[in-house]
């Protein structure tokens, strides 16, 4: 039964519909054109969000923890990332902290080599919506990989600059952004943070 909900469009297991989601959507109304700006897409797997961000114009950068993408390059993210501060106008990180072991470690690399005004846009599963009984069924329902489980008060914690959203209802032609009752109604956080 679990299995059938993580191929629901509610970002449940981000499997079958991992590019389609309305969290993933919803992230992707927030980036901007990016002709002459560098991008940083971490956790690019096959590429998918690489190329959505190219079309957009950015010069990207992708990384992963395995190689399955050509233009990928392998970092662990659990450890400081190698590149020079400053040196991105916009990162992408889609359901991807959730499965590290320290996130508040990779959100300051995030800080640090991102440049002055540029843009962070992040999903990651809220694991104390009303779908995961308040957190009670989370590990069950999400990737079994996955090592941390937010709830909005975790977001806040770690992302204080941050605009959080998310979105309501979730099955239907009409899943609509919202940036109250998040806690409890979205089964996803994008967070949006202007440096």
């Amino acid at each position: 039964m679990l299995d059938y909900f993580k191929k629901l469009p509610i970002d449940f297991g981000q499997g079958n519909l991992r590019f389609t989601t309305k969290g993933k959507l919803i992230a992707l109304s927030f980036v901007k054109n990016g002709y002459g700006k560098k991008a940083l897409d971490v956790g690019c797997r096959e590429g998918v969000q690489t190329k959505w961000l190219e079309e957009k114009g950015y010069q990207v950068t992708s990384v992963d923890n395995k190689k399955v993408f050509k233009k990928c390059i392998i970092v662990d993210l659990n450890k400081k990332l190698f590149f020079n501060d400053k040196s991105f106008d916009l990162i992408w990180c889609s359901e991807v902290i959730e499965h590290l072991d320290n996130p508040s470690l990779t959100e300051s690399e995030f800080r640090r080599v991102l440049k002055p005004g540029g843009e962070m846009i992040l999903t990651t599963p809220n694991s104390y919506s009303w779908i995961f009984l308040f957190g009670l069924l989370a590990k069950k329902m999400q990737r079994k990989d996955h090592k941390q489980f937010f709830s909005m008060k975790d977001m806040k914690n770690l992302f204080p600059k941050a605009e959080i959203y998310g979105y309501f209802p979730y099955w239907g032609k009409f899943r609509y952004l919202i940036n109250k009752g998040i806690r409890i109604l979205s089964p996803t956080f994008i967070i949006f943070i202007k440096n």
